[in-house]
């Protein structure tokens, strides 16, 4: 949420990008190095580094403050719910759905999340991650 309220939405791809690729295919554990190197990477200030463990902007993540709740427009409804009264995280699959495959996978996982009382949902996993 720094990088982005302090240098534009252009710049969240690109973060993201950078630091999923350490985290996930390269296997780095390290958050901060993962932190300080994506940020290098993308061409931003070290000094954003000090946020990701600072509370200064976390009641403004749209995408997954604690409990990752879906970010839609003041007063948008799915299935009676308002979007921004859902949370949930997920999903994890692999490979990741592509096109319409992501989409309906995206419909199904909201529809259950706005089922009243609904609470959990988990498999075992039968393989590891597939990055394509």
């Amino acid at each position: 949420m720094a990088a982005q309220q302090r240098h534009g939405d252009e710049v969240v791809k690109a973060l993201y990008d950078a630091m999923g690729t350490r985290f996930h295919p390269k296997g780095i554990k390290d958050r901060q190095q993962v932190i300080e190197e994506s940020l290098a990477e993308v061409g931003l200030p070290a000094e954003l580094a000090a946020y990701a463990t600072s509370e200064e902007y976390d009641d403004q993540a749209p995408g997954q403050p604690r409990g990752g709740h879906l970010q839609g427009r003041a007063g948008r409804r799915y299935a009676g719910h308002r979007i921004r009264d859902l949370a949930f995280f997920g999903p994890v699959v692999t490979p990741a759905p592509k096109g319409e495959a992501a989409a309906r996978l995206w419909d199904g996982c909201v529809l259950v999340a706005s089922t009243p009382g609904f609470y959990e949902i988990k498999r075992t996993r039968t393989q590891g991650p597939i990055f394509d």
